[in-house]
């Protein structure tokens, strides 16, 4: 179980720092360096904006569940 948590964890994290830099830049941060042709391309989609919000979403809670669980796992572990 320690293992497949930390497994989770990294890939979750990984994909997480993708999605969100995926998103279109609003404020036009720093986000606006990263793919600006992509985000063009994208960027009248609402369809595609949508899935990738709910996307990031669930990627936040699995990254969320497991780090709960390394918490968890860490605290009683033993």
């Amino acid at each position: 179980m320690e293992l497949f948590l930390d497994i989770l964890l990294v890939i979750s994290s990984i994909l997480l720092v993708l999605l969100v830099l995926l998103h279109r830049a609003k404020g036009g941060g720093l986000s606006s360096l990263f793919g600006g042709g992509v985000q063009s391309s994208l960027s009248g989609s609402t369809v595609v904006e949508k899935n990738l919000d709910r996307i990031t979403i669930f990627v936040a809670l699995l990254w969320f569940i497991a780090v709960v669980g390394v918490g968890f796992e860490i605290k009683y572990g033993q």
